[in-house]
């Protein structure tokens, strides 16, 4: 027993390079237009092409087609809501693809055996949870879709799935959202020309992450504290009609 449960636990070189890999790959380190983005996720899972909504014309003559997203404007209803999850297949077959591949060279494996010192203490979470929640600092899809196929293979507990989650959807995609919405504000310049927020960009991702695993832990207490007052009326009824009969 002990030793086939090492021999499932050993972890090759092979695992921790790709481990590694994945870490780059999911984390939007590489994310770039240049040829090195082929090691992102992000970028080689691309993006849907414009379709033109409209045209224009102002008065020099001059004709502007006004562009819209794959999904197209105005929708509403069940086949916008249909419209959304079709963009969203190509994100999640990739990610899962990925996954998979990563799993077969012990990405996995390796991820269990360095982070669960971490991840265990710090939220309650095993290691192998370490890839999805790379990922879903930069894709909420691909977070979701890593997490769901954790499930499915009973590598969490329901606990663990839902303190993981409450960490993953709590500023979902926090870094990609972060530098391409908020980071502008930290060039903006008061009358005199000097930066008008007092706090810089490191500051800001440390507080936001600081608090998504503060949001992880009340969920890990909720349930803690939730779990302990369940009532065993079920057994108390059976115990009460055996002692009767």
């Amino acid at each position: 027993m002990s030793n086939t449960e090492g021999s499932q636990d050993k972890v090759s070189w092979g695992g921790y390079v790709a481990l590694a890999f994945a870490v780059v790959f999911f984390s939007g380190l590489m994310k770039s237009n240049e040829w090195w983005g082929v090691f992102d996720f992000t970028t080689l899972n691309g993006s849907f092409g414009k379709l033109v909504s409209g045209v224009s014309e102002n008065a020099e003559g001059v004709v502007t087609a006004a562009g819209s997203t794959f999904r197209g404007a105005g929708g509403s209803g069940a086949r916008d809501g249909f419209m959304f999850a079709l963009s969203l297949v190509p994100t999640v077959m990739f990610a899962l693809a990925m996954v998979n591949i990563l799993e077969h060279y012990g990405a996995l494996k390796a991820a269990r055996r360095l982070m669960t010192p971490l991840l265990k203490p710090l939220m309650g979470i095993p290691g192998n949870t370490g890839l999805a929640l790379i990922a879903s600092l930069q894709s909420t899809d691909a977070g979701a879709s890593m997490t769901k196929s954790l499930i499915d293979n009973k590598d969490l507990t329901d606990k663990e799935a839902d303190v993981f989650t409450a960490f993953q959807f709590s500023a979902g995609a926090m870094i990609v959202n972060f530098f391409s919405s908020g980071a502008i504000l930290f060039t903006l310049t008061d009358a005199n020309g000097e930066l008008a927020v007092p706090a810089s960009i490191g500051l800001c991702f440390m507080v936001m992450l600081v608090f998504k695993v503060f949001g992880a832990n009340l969920m890990r207490l909720y349930i803690t504290l939730t779990e302990g007052k369940k009532q065993p009326t079920d057994h108390t009824n059976v115990k009460g009609d055996v002692a009767h009969g």
